[in-house]
């Protein structure tokens, strides 16, 4: 089986048309006709999953985040990507990203928040024209109402994060709830607009908190803590696709934010 085989698929679950104009999602670096020895999928992709990728005797990594996002002007040792290329190259190893096309697709990185949250009635939060099934965000209910709180603390409890920074809290109770993984804050007023109690993203900024005009609650659960649940989808979907293959998820963790309590 060939590295292309196996990219065929992602682009089945995820069609690279999806993704956003700024984006970089597709075969960062590697030889499509390769055969693969085996996969690794991560979150980012770093010199050091490089590396565990290669002990492990996987030839192609899977990662949801570009390791190319912003131009690189030069690739050599004195920058973490610059490293990581040069670490790729020098083993033969392709890497390929399923980034915000993965972001747009109903089953993609927001159903695995959904999952995790049991929603039902789920749908796309701001749809693209033509099509209710691809889009950002993604909307759903809770199947019983939960105080605020309960659902902060669910939150904690569900995505390992050990501190989520959120607005004022109602005093209402949640049902319907607004969700995106990663950067959501774009999509405040159309959560607001599809009447959540709730929205739950990351890297909210200081301002964009009072755009929640005091109907609803925003939750920033982290970055990282948001789209973990991402590798586990992608490593599940590839190998129903190749079963009797290796398809490992990486051990090394790269959130690369840390929390002082």
């Amino acid at each position: 089986m060939k590295i292309v085989d196996i990219i065929q698929q992602l682009e089945f679950l995820a069609p690279t048309k999806y993704q956003e104009e700024y984006d970089n999602s597709g075969l960062i670096t590697g030889d499509r006709s390769t055969e693969c020895t085996g996969v690794m999928v991560s979150l980012d992709c770093t010199e050091e999953l490089v590396i565990e990728a290669r002990r492990k005797n996987c030839n192609l990594i899977v990662s949801h985040h570009p390791l190319i996002f912003r131009p690189v002007r030069q690739v050599t040792p004195g920058n973490p990507t610059g490293r990581c290329l040069i670490a790729a190259i020098r083993n033969e190893m392709a890497i390929y990203a399923i980034h915000t096309n993965l972001d747009n697709v109903m089953s993609g990185v927001n159903a695995s928040i959904a999952d995790k949250l049991a929603l039902v009635n789920r749908e796309i939060l701001l749809p693209r024209t033509g099509s209710a099934s691809v889009g950002s965000g993604l909307t759903g209910d809770l199947e019983k109402p939960v105080s605020e709180k309960q659902l902060l603390k669910e939150l904690k409890e569900k995505f390992g994060t050990p501190v989520i920074r959120h607005s004022p809290l109602t005093g209402q109770s949640v049902s319907r709830i607004a969700i995106c993984g990663g950067a959501g804050s774009f999509l405040i007023p159309n959560a607001l607009q599809a009447g959540a109690g709730f929205f739950i993203s990351a890297d909210i900024r200081y301002h964009e908190f009072f755009e929640n005009e005091g109907k609803m609650v925003i939750a920033d659960i982290g970055h990282y803590e948001s789209e973990q649940y991402t590798v586990d989808l992608l490593h599940d979907f590839i190998l129903e696709k190749f079963r009797n293959f290796a398809v490992l998820k990486s051990g090394t963790l790269t959130n690369p934010v840390n929390y002082y309590i």
